[in-house]
């Protein structure tokens, strides 16, 4: 009974291995995890720095609306027949995705649960998905990703001038390089509509 359950953990475990290793394939294709993110050792609770990062993690602008309105869009260029651009919204979806999870690590590490708000540890202004831009022409959604992209560039820049761990400035930067990548890319899309 024991030995069965274990080699259905172990199947289990294999699966998700399985389906992280996609992921990080999928992630890797955008170029954005040719660096590895740094470590959070030694990172400690520090309210300011929470409050100067929470906006990202899940404000209006943040990465959860990021993620959100590019899953949305990739789905509508799969039914549009725009397989290219479906492909790779998608592949920046799934790294937004990462900057996500990283920045809810952070926001632990700094003393709050990483809970969908942008004034974590308050319990209050909750993450709406009112906050996606809904557009549905291709060049509205390409533009309002555009857009998108250069107020997380500009926040994260911000956020840099302002933190004083040098640990926390390193994630921060080595989110706003994916950014600037991103930027980029839809930059690269929006000029072939």
């Amino acid at each position: 009974m024991v030995q069965k359950a274990q080699t259905e953990v172990s199947e289990h475990t294999n699966s998700e291995d399985m389906k992280s290793a996609e992921l990080v394939s999928a992630v890797g294709e955008t170029g954005d995890e040719e660096r590895k993110f740094p470590s959070f050792e030694g990172i400690k609770e520090d309210l300011q720095t929470l409050r100067l990062i929470s906006p990202a993690y899940a404000g209006r602008e943040g990465e959860l609306t990021a993620v959100l309105q590019y899953v949305y869009q990739a789905i509508l260029f799969g039914e549009m027949g725009k397989e290219e651009f479906s492909r790779e919204v998608m592949k920046i979806a799934v790294s937004e995705m990462r900057h996500l999870e990283i920045l809810g690590t952070l926001i632990t590490k700094l003393g709050a649960p990483p809970l969908y708000t942008a004034c974590p540890p308050y319990p209050v202004g909750y993450f709406s998905a009112s906050c996606v831009n809904y557009s549905r022409q291709p060049r509205s959604m390409l533009s309002a990703d555009v857009c998108a992209e250069e107020n997380a560039i500009f926040a994260y820049e911000r956020i840099l001038c302002r933190v004083k761990d040098a640990r926390v400035s390193e994630i921060i930067q080595r989110i706003l390089d994916d950014e600037r990548k991103h930027l980029k890319t839809f930059n690269a899309l929006l000029s072939k509509i």
